[in-house]
């Protein structure tokens, strides 16, 4: 991280999904699309309603989560509400550094000066709110981060902040050489509902399957995962991640009936013969390159 940032506004919007604004949705959709079919589509979609406890409720608001276009609508909403609102007009008025990133509702600020990032966190409030939407009290936090926070928050007698931004917590690093390098590891919140994911498949799949069927996709599940948290400094926990999978793996074929399937050499046996692919990294952050 070469830019002189030294605080991030670490901003969660409150139920951002729940929340979103049909009419100022469609308006943001207008400015590109012009097929009035199309935007009868999404306005059906967003229309369509949800089932709670077996019962149909309609919805006047929000995008339904899970839904496979809702990331993408999400993206465009904030695009028009946060995007180009801080680029084209508030970034202007702020005195040093200042970068906005986000997808879907999880969004950060990078900033130079904490007067900045006090602006930057009320025009935000009234930004958000003209379109329906308010940011968490409790959630959204202004933190020093950067070359000067490890040093700061050792004469403090603390550890330097940490923040989550899309699935892994970035944390103040340094290289072999000593100097400053953002560091990135898989989040614990996200890790444990990847754990708990792969818990309840395993569960699902083992009686109901042969072993053969199901070990293909496992296999694609395991890429998967190396190849999204497959970055740079983050190798100890995808790691973790395939030791832990391979326990519940065992633990899993072991109860398809009261008789034990495999001992453990019997199943270092069938790990040789059909492999798991081992953890991976597959991207270099730092230099922005796939790794071969």
């Amino acid at each position: 991280m070469a830019e002189p940032v030294n605080y991030i506004v670490d901003a969660d919007i409150k139920a951002f999904f729940d929340n979103v604004d049909h009419k100022w949705l469609i308006k943001c959709l207008k400015q590109r699309i012009s097929d009035p079919s199309f935007l009868r589509l999404i306005v059906r979609f967003l229309k369509a309603g949800v089932m709670e406890e077996g019962k149909y409720m309609e919805t006047d608001k929000g995008t339904p989560q899970g839904g496979v276009l809702s990331p993408i609508l999400s993206n465009i909403y904030l695009h028009y509400v946060l995007d180009l609102w801080f680029n084209r007009k508030l970034k202007k008025q702020l005195k040093g550094y200042a970068k906005e990133i986000h997808y879907a509702d999880d969004a950060i600020i990078c900033l130079q000066y904490q007067a900045d990032a006090q602006r930057v966190v009320e025009e935000l409030k009234g930004r958000l709110s003209k379109f329906g939407l308010s940011l968490s009290e409790e959630k959204t936090r202004i933190i020093e981060f950067g070359r000067y926070a490890q040093a700061q928050a050792r004469e403090r007698g603390k550890k330097p902040d940490t923040f989550d931004f899309l699935g892994f917590t970035h944390f103040c690093d340094r290289t072999r050489r000593g100097k400053f390098k953002v560091g990135r590891r898989t989040s614990r919140r996200r890790f444990r509902a990847k754990m708990k994911a792969m818990n309840g498949w395993l569960k699902s799949v083992r009686n109901f399957f042969r072993l053969r069927d199901w070990w293909k996709i496992l296999v694609a599940k395991l890429v998967g995962h190396y190849r999204y948290y497959g970055v740079s400094g983050n190798y100890e926990s995808i790691r973790r991640f395939y030791f832990r999978t391979l326990n519940l793996v065992f633990k899993w074929i072991n109860r398809r009936s009261q008789r034990k399937s495999y001992t453990r050499a019997g199943f270092r046996q069938y790990l040789e013969c059909y492999p798991l692919p081992k953890p991976k990294i597959y991207r270099n952050l730092y230099t922005l390159s796939p790794l071969k």
